[in-house]
């Protein structure tokens, strides 16, 4: 490709680039296609790929120099089971080596995997290669320390301007060329490293599933205590024994086919089966939502003909950091899929009571509950059963977690958080999404049970919010203790608009405007709901402002709560254009289907009008 067209062709990718703290994505199939199965990229990709690991390598670099250590930086880098990942990775690991860094690539690993290895001191920074649930043909990267997470909103913004930066006009032909060079040439010491790392990847992923086994069981206890998390599991498996559970996954060909799951399940006692266990055979949609959980719920169905213990499936996405579940529900006598604000609702109830079970929650004490905007405010109500509190931060995992960080330096303890809309929970200590946390949670209200004078997990539960407990419960019955809210999915089509407005800020003014014409005529209407006032917040990185004019909100989300007269919420509707997609996502959340439809009708109208303006 000559040199003219190469620059076009970026100028062309960096223009429908996405670049967040959650990850930098865009299509990298070379065909340009959404769903291209194949694992060719474009010489455009592999400059942008080398920009991105200088960049990468540099700022590792600096942070090593900011504290005066002087050895040479480790970098490691996994990926997800996408086609276009491993040539990613291959161009990454060349420029890594060129820029003196050592290099530790694991191939295919489940996200979760690479942090919690980066916890224990043997690597620098990491990369993983995912578009997490975007389609096959998307690839990106996630960059971390050594926190057990992705880079703060802050620190992802020093990358993202030196990306701009490397690319900008005034020195893009140079920096083009040279990041040619990184990946293009290499000198024989370089190539021997090269081949000495790939041939290395299955002992560094043995390694990484061994410090990941160590930390999911510290994560599950709550406790670093070896002897604490050995009589944790032997109740654990005790209860089982007495009363079997069964558990299925449809891995979906993801990354997550190749952890710990079915070795460390199987190790306590649970029943598991599994189907698309090969990574990189995808044999569906990836997002694991609506018509995603459908092979997993024929299986489910399938496996409990078979023996009725099994009660539960789950589907993680492509890096298996998230896993949505389906249930047999024995009140309908029937497989049905949890939608994903339920299923962070469950883990919510879960990890709560386990605090309660350990005496670390009540009077006196500082809980917390940390969850972005868009969170179904079912899990404010769950909250305030137990004595915590909800804090909000805009949508991204790394605001989440930024946000509970914050938290716990004010003394606040935050045990779990999470993005309702997307499912999944995140549980410290960990600093990301796993579905392994997400099965035990319900695992953990499901067999632990009452000793003697202390109460059960969900005994516990019902015991605050006032639901009827008995001892031979059901996992349909955990769930018919959710409090009852209805809220619009994420990946529906009422919850995704295409806006021309590139500015949100000029467009949120413009639907301040029409809100309040439309509050004007609709509000005889909307007490017949028992709405009888408003507030509005914003949510921009970890904080929530409060704002007079919506355009306050900028590229944040915005969210309009709806109050009774005794001032307690009864609905909500939200906006914010996603970050990681080309799409403007709208939500209505609400204690009944029926003004949940209403509202988000009512949201979509309005957002649209001010989109014409």
């Amino acid at each position: 490709m000559s040199n003219e067209k190469l620059l076009t062709d970026l100028d062309d990718k960096l223009a429908n680039m996405i670049l967040s703290a959650s990850g930098w994505r865009m299509v990298f199939a070379k065909s340009g296609e959404d769903e291209d199965e194949k694992p060719e990229i474009s010489e455009s990709h592999k400059v942008i790929t080398a920009a991105a690991a200088k960049i990468f390598a540099d700022y590792v670099k600096s942070k090593q120099k900011a504290s005066t250590c002087s050895t040479v930086p480790v970098i490691l880098i996994g990926m997800d089971a996408r086609p276009t990942g491993r040539i990613i990775a291959e161009t990454m690991i060349r420029v890594f080596l060129r820029e003196d860094c050592r290099v530790l690539f694991a191939s295919i690993v489940a996200a979760p995997e690479i942090m919690a290895f980066s916890r224990i001191g043997k690597i620098d920074g990491f990369v993983y290669i995912s578009a997490s649930h975007n389609p096959i043909g998307h690839n990106g990267l996630k960059f971390g320390l050594t926190d057990g997470g992705v880079l703060s909103g802050t620190e992802a913004k020093v990358l993202i301007n030196e990306f701009h930066s490397f690319f900008s006009a005034m020195n893009r032909k140079e920096n083009v060329e040279a990041a040619k060079t990184l990946f293009e040439t290499a000198s024989p010491e370089i190539l021997t490293a090269e081949e000495e790392t790939l041939r290395n990847a299955e002992k560094v992923k043995q390694e990484i599933s061994l410090a990941y086994l160590k930390f999911t069981k510290e994560v599950i206890t709550d406790s670093a205590d070896s002897e604490c998390q050995t009589l944790f599991f032997r109740e654990m498996s005790e209860n089982i024994k007495e009363s079997p559970i069964g558990v299925v996954a449809d891995f979906n060909g993801s990354a997550r086919a190749a952890s710990i799951d079915k070795e460390f399940l199987l190790s306590i006692g649970v029943k598991f089966r599994f189907i698309n266990g090969e990574p990189g055979r995808i044999a569906h949609r990836i997002v694991p939502e609506g018509e995603s959980l459908i092979p997993c719920a024929a299986f489910l169905e399938e496996a409990h003909n078979q023996d009725p213990c099994f009660i539960m499936g789950y589907v993680p996405d492509c890096d298996g950091d998230r896993g949505n579940l389906v249930v047999w529900d024995d009140i309908q006598g029937k497989v049905r899929p949890l939608e994903a604000q339920e299923v962070f609702a469950l883990a919510c109830v879960a990890e709560l009571s386990h605090l309660a079970h350990e005496g670390k929650i009540g009077a006196g004490k500082k809980t917390a509950v940390a969850v972005n905007d868009p969170t179904s405010l079912r899990i404010d109500q769950i909250a305030k059963d137990f004595g915590a509190k909800v804090f909000r931060a805009e949508v991204g995992e790394a605001n989440v977690v930024g946000l509970a960080r914050n938290l716990r330096e004010q003394g606040w303890t935050v045990r779990v958080l999470g993005e309702g809309p997307a499912g999944g929970n995140i549980t410290h200590p960990s600093s990301v999404r796993d579905p392994l946390d997400t099965v035990f949670a319900l695992l953990k209200l499901l067999v632990m049970r009452r000793r003697r004078e202390k109460e059960g997990f969900f005994e516990i539960w019902c015991r605050l919010s006032g639901a009827v407990y008995r001892a031979d419960f059901t996992i349909a019955d955990v769930v018919k203790t959710l409090p009852a809210w209805v809220s619009t999915s994420s990946y529906s089509e009422d919850a995704l608009l295409r806006v021309k407005t590139v500015d949100h800020t000029l467009l949120k003014d413009r639907y301040q405007t029409i809100f309040l014409r439309e509050w004007e005529t609709k509000r005889t209407y909307l007490a017949r709901f028992g709405i009888a006032k408003w507030n509005v917040k914003g949510y921009i990185g970890t904080e929530e402002i409060s704002v007079e004019c919506f355009g306050q909100a900028r590229r944040g989300g915005l969210k309009i709560c709806f109050l009774d007269q005794t001032d307690s919420v009864v609905a909500s509707i939200w906006m914010r254009g996603s970050g990681t997609e080309p799409v403007f996502r709208v939500m209505a959340d609400a204690q009944t289907e029926a003004l949940e439809r209403k509202l988000i009708a009512w949201q979509r109208r309005m957002v649209k009008e001010a989109d014409r303006e």
